[in-house]
């Protein structure tokens, strides 16, 4: 039997990239995935609809749901959690994979896009995570995994983009308090890439095909996610970076996940300088809660 045979996971966005290659993952390790997403058209720029993910999740041998959702909306996230529980009986985990971005300054920032990535990023992923809790509380294997950066406060990552800084942390600070809320009941944890994935969002926003070409596949993301998911309820409270889930699981191949196999990898925003190779890891996953230091 896979691992996660029988269980339901409820993922925000999910029908290209990271969101896909986990839910895919998921699939392959047995479990019920619902893919809660906006594009249920073709884009004629963006791979992938909420149809398409399913038959990639059910292709790999999961079960798939696919709802259109917009997670900013309380409605559509209540009923997108109602259809999960009618098709699957329940919610055993629930990724918060969903997000906005805008690499722009303060004067550069409109409020309609200060706005989204707020609503998408930190709002929504405390509407999702709200909703599907009474449903979390039921599971014995419940677990929330947010797709957020460690906690690293320094100037260095607000300066050139505040407003995102900002809704991203916000994903990551509410991950901090669940983790202490419901400790013992659902294991509460963030993952964050080292290097950046080859997604739409940096093919299209951040750097071109050059950028794509010195990054990770999404495919890292999806099985660290996966090694996450499948630990028991007390393994809670990290901020886990891809290859050092990996890298504890015993995997030592990384440049099977590189786009260009071989190339110089680009770092991805808010890895923390202490992040050492999975080679010099010694079984750390990432960091557990900030410490406060008087300086």
């Amino acid at each position: 039997m896979s691992d996660l045979a029988g269980k339901t996971i409820f993922i925000s966005g999910g029908s290209r990239g990271i969101g896909l290659a986990i839910a895919i993952a998921c699939g392959r390790a047995g479990a019920n995935v619902v893919i809660a997403a906006k594009t249920d058209q073709p884009h004629p720029k963006l791979p992938g609809t909420i149809h398409t993910a399913a038959d990639e999740i059910r292709a790999a041998g999961g079960k798939a749901l696919g709802v259109l959702c917009d997670i900013r909306d309380e409605s559509q996230v209540q009923s997108a959690v109602d259809q999960a529980v009618a098709e699957f009986g329940g919610i055993d985990a629930v990724v918060n994979n969903a997000s906005a971005i805008s690499l722009t300054p303060t004067a550069q920032t409109d409020l309609k896009r200060y706005d989204l990535m707020a609503d998408v990023n930190s709002r929504g992923t405390f509407l999702v995570t709200k909703t599907c809790l009474p449903y979390l509380l039921k599971s014995d294997s419940a677990h929330i995994l947010t797709l957020s950066p460690p906690l690293d406060f320094r100037t260095m990552w607000f300066q050139n983009h505040p407003p995102y800084s900002l809704a991203k942390y916000g994903m990551s600070l509410l991950s901090l308090g669940w983790a202490g809320e419901f400790k013992g009941k659902v294991a509460v944890n963030c993952l964050w890439p080292r290097t950046t994935i080859d997604t739409a969002a940096v093919r299209n926003l951040l750097g071109g095909e050059k950028m794509a070409s010195a990054s990770r596949t999404p495919e890292i993301m999806g099985d660290a996610a996966l090694a996450i998911l499948k630990k028991p309820v007390d393994f809670s409270g990290w901020f886990c970076l891809d290859d050092l889930v990996l890298a504890a699981q015993g995997v030592t191949d990384f440049d099977s996940y590189s786009v260009t196999p071989g190339a110089k990898l680009q770092p991805d925003f808010f890895v923390p300088e202490t992040a050492v190779p999975p080679s010099e890891a010694g079984g750390a996953v990432g960091w557990r809660e900030p410490e406060l230091k008087l300086g």
